[in-house]
């Protein structure tokens, strides 16, 4: 699967959806709605899987349905890499409850606005495929919410114009800076930096 290149140049934004199961039903045409950045470049690969799931924090997840995503890091080594994902309502105090990290292993997501969470990706992609420096997100779209797509929308257009990890942390201070504190705290403690 290759990616589709928009804009030229650094920093390099990595953009991926529908990572397994029905997710992409819920995230690719976000991803497809992207035009180029005004600085640097953004790969966008709108569809990973369209059928199983396997969660992205399994190590076989990125040997088998994720190759796509560990190719396409290996080939731009971007500095910024995102993860379009979709969750049941049923499962949100799963994902945003503080018992996540005992539970998965993962800290919980923040709640933004309409629905939309924020997280980090896998530590198993984290760790061994980026530096400390880049930036690496996990979103998270409640699914067949109008609302929380159209969000996640406006979040993807504004991510595809982040220049770096501090940037996007000004940005997110200005608008959640609760949530931006816990994220920050969670980070620091989960990989020790």
């Amino acid at each position: 699967m290759k990616y589709k290149m928009l804009g030229d140049g650094d920093p390099i934004r990595l953009f991926v959806g529908g990572l397994h199961g029905n997710e992409w039903m819920d995230t690719s045409d976000i991803l497809e709605g992207l035009t180029p950045p005004a600085v640097g470049s953004l790969a966008i690969i709108p569809i990973i899987c369209k059928e199983k799931y396997v969660s992205t924090l399994e190590e076989s997840y990125y040997r088998t349905l994720g190759r796509p995503i560990i190719q396409a890091v290996e080939a731009l080594r971007p500095s910024i890499y995102i993860e379009f994902h979709s969750y049941s309502k049923q499962n949100q105090k799963l994902l945003t409850g503080a018992d996540r990290i005992h539970k998965t292993g993962v800290p919980a997501y923040s709640q933004l606005d309409n629905d939309v969470l924020l997280g980090s990706v896998s530590p198993v992609i984290r760790k061994d495929y980026f530096p400390a420096e880049s930036l690496c997100l996990s979103f998270e779209i409640q699914k067949e919410n109008r609302i929380s797509k159209d969000y996640g929308s406006k979040i993807a257009e504004k991510m595809k114009e982040c220049l770096s990890k501090e940037h996007f942390i000004e940005q997110l201070t200005k608008r959640y800076p609760e949530q931006t504190k816990k994220v920050m705290e969670d980070y620091r403690n989960f990989y020790g930096l």
